[in-house]
């Protein structure tokens, strides 16, 4: 099976949809939006006085954030959306840098962002280096081919025993495979196979071509890509939930303007209108929270 490509009605060619996703909604729901003082105020001065925010994007696939087409520069995406309404309920300018996944942490601690967004889930070892403001409860879960009848539900990782497993680098789902590989040796299986990709497109074709048997990837992405009939792939459901947040360096003076700043947009109702536009609804949180413990 080949990568997906959408075109127009009329046999008129568009440019390739990133990593097989439909076509951007076209809905402005930042429009009410308005800068709240109160918020702006937990800024730091030295931030405040710029007027801006150094905010690392990692650009993969929908609906978080990604290209939608060829010929869009800037990104689109329910990452994209949340970020820039934090930007102007806090009165700043969002200079968007995009960035590899696994290189925002890093420079998140070297200083050379303010924040950094990426479906980053929030863990306890993360926790360590880094401070969270959440905004959205995502998490991990499995996907295979339609025509793959081997697997119906991913439940615990000794059913994938065998298998080869694609997954992004730097993830927690690298991370959860990792520090798992032993559950097949322990039940008397064939140990699975972990490959590892740094573009999401990559990842998705590697399933649709057969190199990979599984994927690992968040719940939305996963849900999204199965959601597109051209895709060919099934959703095997979740298998872990994880809170999701703007990242920073630890003990960054800005999580506590950002979490209010969140739970404004929560409050008026922008929040819902954003989940809404990228179909993530079901990952709403009631309120932001400030690197809150690993759910187990």
């Amino acid at each position: 099976m080949l990568p997906i490509t959408l075109t127009a009605c009329g046999g008129s060619a568009e440019p390739a949809a990133q990593n097989g996703a439909s076509p951007a909604p076209s809905q402005n729901v930042l429009r009410s939006v308005h800068k709240d003082e109160a918020a702006a105020k937990l800024l730091p001065r030295a931030v405040r006085e710029r007027g801006s925010l150094r905010l690392a994007t990692s650009v993969g696939s929908p609906p978080s954030a990604y290209h939608p087409d060829t010929a869009t520069k800037k990104p689109v995406g329910q990452d994209v959306d949340i970020g820039d309404a934090v930007g102007k309920v806090l009165g700043l300018k969002v200079r968007r840098d995009e960035a590899s996944f696994e290189t925002i942490l890093p420079a998140l601690t070297s200083g050379k962002y303010d924040a950094g967004t990426g479906n980053f889930g929030v863990t306890d070892e993360r926790r360590r280096t880094i401070d969270f403001v959440t905004y959205i409860n995502d998490g991990q879960g499995f996907a295979v081919r339609k025509d793959d009848k081997s697997l119906r539900k991913v439940t615990r990782l000794s059913q994938l025993c065998g298998k080869t497993i694609g997954t992004g680098a730097g993830t927690t789902f690298e991370k959860t495979l990792d520090t798992h590989r032993d559950v097949c040796k322990k039940s008397g299986e064939k140990p699975y196979t972990v490959r590892v990709f740094s573009d999401d497109g990559a990842e998705l074709t590697s399933l649709q071509q057969g190199r990979v048997d599984v994927t690992m990837s968040t719940i939305n992405g996963l849900r999204h890509q199965a959601a597109q009939p051209e895709a060919g792939i099934r959703f095997l459901g979740e298998f872990q939930r994880l809170d999701v947040g703007f990242a920073f360096a630890k003990g960054s003076p800005l999580t506590k303007a950002f979490q209010t700043a969140v739970n404004r947009l929560i409050k008026d109702g922008t929040y819902d209108r954003i989940l809404r536009k990228w179909g993530t609804e079901k990952s709403a949180i009631p309120a932001s929270r400030i690197s809150p413990p690993e759910k187990k």
